[in-house]
């Protein structure tokens, strides 16, 4: 493990245009074989092997015997290390500005962060520069802090002692010489105030990403540092325990995009992401759990953490069920969470990831399928509004469904610890965010107007809705010329068991297609199952903060697809010369 990578001579300053490429597309088989997640790049190796041993010669100040990191560092970070030292050219240009790495727990990554800032320090020669420590709390942005003063405390010729001041109550080290410093800040929409940084280290990210106001916090580090040629923004995390989302998620997909090559130009940031390819995490025979591809992922192993206990640790977890499961391989393994973790979870949404057609739209299930029903569920102002529409295809009998869903402004308010998620979900298209109090109810009444003039939905049994369904919205459907036959109320708690377990079969057996919604993919994955005597129960109480109405939307459109409607027919054709409406 943690073989490096044979990086390219010294180059001058002209010849670097267009040469740093951060893409590392090979990055499987580099994690199968050991090697370094750092590509190729035209670093100047005197200042890299300079600043390389700066940072080994600082001792780990949490271990009895305090060696120094050049003992202790596994081969991994040194790299990240090298490549921060050279990649400054002979003008001052830092050529790798950011770097985004995902690293599990016990892999020594703070304590490491903590001697690479330092090293920093020590190489600094700008007067009264700023160097950051931020954090998502003051403890966890002091851990990092703490480790460089155990290594000026650990010094043994008394140097660093003598050059540096720490200033354990302001938590800060201010350089002696340059009067530079370190500071401490926690993350929060004053952390750039009266500061002009040089460097900024941001620990733990995943913490984040439920915080409305993170991704402003983050565009206020860059603007501070992007005025520098110089400056250097390191961003080290865990994945997250729950599902991605808000800025953890949008950083983990950029950082994603550069390493597979998918986003080029003008890239400043350099991903280091230690974590399986999607396909071993969502596979159902859970390939991740098998210890032989664990050291893939624990670059530091064998030092900080060994194979034998992390097996041991994982076994105790495993005893606890599938939500300690799912917090142990996140942490650990970088196992991201979704579908392929969530305890308790829905038999089907083992199938879900499998079950995905893209082309499924409501164009294509209009000239695909021979009758089409809907299912609509939520409503409330804290919650989606959730709409259905389930096709059965024409030739191949399978069912093709799509999703969307609504939300009021309320549910930004009053369900903040998914704000930002759902954010994500209206950037993809997938969820609505209503500027009025109607605009929900009359665009759902559209889309199920469209559906009816093609003359696709049964005469009767058409539209199913939860028996508490909104009155407006069901006097609204009514006004469109669609008769109350076309509506009928869909019996919810254990009375939905058939169309649950309908679900999970089809999907399972691939007869049941879904449209690829993130937002509806998210659902499934929140949708936790409950044994009820005979009947098995999803219920919005059981899935908690977390949202499932366009879940419960599916189950009402399969309880009316399970009864093999026939479309009432007359229009069809007409309509496919003459759409009445684009969606």
């Amino acid at each position: 493990m943690g073989q490096r990578p044979a990086m390219s001579l010294a180059v001058q300053p002209d010849d670097l245009e267009g040469s740093w490429n951060f893409a590392c597309p090979d990055w499987f088989e580099r994690l199968q074989q050991g090697r370094s997640l750092i590509p190729d790049l035209p670093i100047d190796q005197e200042k890299a092997e300079k600043g390389l041993r700066i940072f080994e010669k600082l001792r780990v100040p949490d271990i009895d015997d305090k060696p120094t990191l050049g003992e202790a560092c596994g081969p991994w970070f040194k790299d990240i290390v090298r490549t921060i030292f050279g990649s400054v050219d002979d003008d001052g240009v830092r050529h790798v500005a950011e770097i985004f790495a995902l690293v599990g727990k016990k892999n020594s990554k703070t304590t490491y962060s903590g001697g690479l800032i330092l090293a920093c320090l020590l190489a600094n020669k700008i007067p009264r520069a700023e160097i950051l420590f931020v954090g998502p709390t003051q403890e966890i942005a002091d851990t990092a802090f703490q480790q460089a003063v155990g290594m000026i405390e650990e010094d043994e010729e008394g140097y660093l002692q003598k050059r540096f001041h720490v200033q354990d109550h302001r938590k800060a080290i201010r350089d002696r010489v340059t009067k530079a410093f370190i500071k401490i800040k926690t993350f929060d929409m004053k952390v750039m105030t009266g500061s002009k940084p040089v460097i900024v280290l941001l620990d733990e990210l995943h913490i984040m990403g439920s915080i409305s106001y993170a991704t402003r916090v983050i565009r206020q580090i860059r603007g501070a540092l992007v005025r520098r040629r110089d400056s250097l923004f390191v961003i080290i995390t865990t994945q997250s325990d729950e599902e991605p989302a808000g800025a953890f998620k949008a950083e983990l997909e950029y950082a994603r995009g550069v390493r597979d090559g998918r986003i080029k130009g003008n890239v400043r940031m350099l991903p280091i992401l230690y974590e399986f390819p999607e396909a071993m995490q969502i596979d159902e025979n859970k390939p991740w759990m098998d210890p032989r591809h664990w050291p893939m992922v624990m670059p530091n192993l064998g030092r900080s953490l060994h194979l034998e206990s992390m097996v041991a640790d994982f076994e105790a977890e495993r005893e606890k069920g599938d939500d300690a499961i799912q917090i142990w391989a996140s942490q650990h393994l970088n196992v991201q969470v979704g579908l392929a973790l969530h305890g308790g979870r829905w038999i089907g949404s083992d199938y879900w990831p499998g079950a995905s057609d893209k082309r499924i739209t409501i164009d294509y299930l209009i000239k695909e399928c021979d009758c089409i029903v809907a299912g609509i569920d939520g409503g409330g102002l804290d919650d989606l509004l959730g709409l259905n529409l389930t096709g059965r295809h024409k030739v191949t009998r399978r069912w093709l469904t799509w999703g969307r869903a609504w939300a009021q402004q309320d549910v930004f308010s009053r369900r903040k610890e998914i704000a930002e998620r759902l954010r994500d979900f209206e950037k993809d298209g997938d969820l609505i965010v209503c500027k009025g109090a109607t605009q929900d109810i009359v665009e759902v009444a559209d889309i199920l107007q469209h559906i009816w003039e093609t003359g696709l939905m049964p005469e009767k049994g058409a539209i199913g809705l939860d028996p508490q369904a909104v009155a407006a919205l069901v006097d609204e459907i009514t006004s469109r010329s669609i008769p109350d036959d076309a509506l009928v109320a869909v019996s919810q708690g254990f009375r939905l068991s058939a169309a649950i377990w309908g679900a999970e079969r089809k999907l399972k057996d691939g007869t049941l297609k879904h449209c690829g919604s993130k937002l509806l993919s998210w659902c499934v994955g929140n949708a936790k199952a409950e044994q009820s005597g005979n009947a098995v129960l999803i219920t919005k109480k059981a899935a908690g903060k977390a949202k499932i109405d366009p879940v419960i939307a599916l189950f009402n459109a399969v309880t009316l697809m399970s009864r093999n409607p026939e479309a009432r027919g007359g229009r069809l054709d007409d309509f496919l010369n003459n759409p009445v409406m684009v969606i």
